[in-house]
């Protein structure tokens, strides 16, 4: 079957993209309540994975809004959040932020360090008031180092860790993985990870602790493997020469006759077979292991792939254990029969975006709202968490 890239959804979700509907009541996290500090990157995604998973997430937004140009209607980041407006510079509102940690399990911030604390909202004041929180903290740098009080951005993160160093090829300047490798990867997901795991800590022992969570370390960690092969002789350190960073010919992308690419990753033997059979090369298809004539290779798949378009090789490979799939935009990709079927992306409140991961049998994660206005919920939250003080005073 070739890709339409019609950009639908199998997704059945419903709602507005307001924000406005009931919170999660379903999801291995429904229960857990999270405070999130808000901002803009790695903290507000890691805030919309767990309220992805259930979590009760109360957004504390800034009068006047902040952060990136993007319509509030449209930030997926804050799908399944309550928001509620507090100006951390006025006289009583870290006193509202306080009453929130009383009542929560979770606190996300991303500030430079020391600014919660000026802000008086930091771990002291947040763990007088609840000893059991689990206070996650979201930067690049780390609260400590030389450079923790400085900005940055991904790019820098990745940078400095090694892992921008070895995108891209030979010859030519790194290339930029957007934000997914820093922000995301390194940043986001460790931060979940380790409010998580503190969380259970919490629950065992009663107590909590600051989480710090560090874009570099993340990324870091995220090349463990790589730093292992290079040890051991199987990884050289530079770009475009290794069997996974594209030096290698048959783990890499190819042009197709109509401009568009297909993606080989066939490195074991059997599928490299499959591979080279489908492609219509087996036959005089250098020999794979000699390194020596991965160049006369590369030239041999290049020009195959440039005989057909992008659609045509879809159909060559579809359903083969080639392990070879088209390179589809953003938009074509929640088309793809497989992501299609299985409901990667979902259409909730008008927008298509991807639905929940990872998946649960007992507990199943869904979208239940859309993004969260600035300060829309502050009724709801008042009332469910027991905080009418954030409600506006009575003139």
């Amino acid at each position: 079957m070739a890709v339409t890239g019609n950009g639908t959804s199998t997704g059945t979700g419903t709602g507005t993209a307001s924000g406005t509907g009931t919170v999660n009541g379903s999801g291995p996290l429904a229960g857990v309540r999270v405070v999130e500090l808000a901002g803009i990157g790695p903290g507000p995604f890691a805030a919309m994975l767990l309220a992805d998973l259930g979590a009760d997430v109360v957004r504390v937004d800034r009068p006047g809004g902040g952060g990136l140009a993007v319509d509030p209607a449209y930030d997926i980041t804050n799908r399944g959040k309550r928001s509620v407006l507090v100006d951390l510079k006025s006289a009583d509102g870290p006193a509202r932020v306080l009453d929130l940690v009383e009542r929560a399990d979770v606190l996300v911030e991303g500030f430079r360090p020391g600014v919660a604390e000026r802000l008086g909202v930091g771990p002291a004041e947040c763990h007088a008031r609840n000893p059991r929180l689990v206070y996650g903290r979201m930067t690049g740098w780390g609260q400590d180092g030389p450079l923790a009080h400085t900005a940055g951005h991904d790019i820098a993160y990745i940078a400095v860790t090694g892992a921008l160093g070895m995108i891209g090829n030979p010859g030519e300047p790194p290339a930029v993985p957007a934000n997914l490798v820093g922000d995301y990867a390194g940043g986001s997901l460790y931060l979940v990870i380790g409010v998580l795991a503190a969380l259970q800590h919490a629950r065992a022992t009663g107590t909590g602790q600051v989480v710090d969570a560090a874009i570099v370390d993340g990324t870091a960690h995220l090349t463990a493997m790589i730093h292992g092969m290079m040890a051991a002789g199987g990884w050289q350190d530079r770009r475009g020469a290794n069997l996974l960073d594209g030096g290698c010919p048959f783990y890499g992308t190819y042009e197709t006759s109509d401009g568009g690419y297909m993606a080989v990753g066939a490195l074991e033997q059997q599928f490299y077979d499959t591979f080279t059979e489908l492609l219509g090369i087996g036959d005089r298809a250098p020999a794979r292991k000699d390194v020596a004539r991965w160049g006369e290779l590369r030239e041999a798949v290049a020009a195959r792939f440039r005989t057909r378009t992008r659609e045509e090789w879809t159909a060559v490979f579809e359903g083969t254990d080639a392990c070879v799939a088209p390179v589809l935009s953003l938009r074509e990709a929640p088309g793809h029969p497989h992501l299609a079927a299985r409901g990667t992306f979902t259409d909730f409140g008008g927008i298509v975006q991807p639905a929940p991961a990872p998946r649960f049998s007992a507990t199943p994660a869904v979208v239940t709202m859309g993004p969260a206005l600035p300060g829309a919920h502050t009724g709801s939250v008042a009332a469910d968490w027991d905080v009418p003080a954030l409600l506006p005073k009575e003139a």
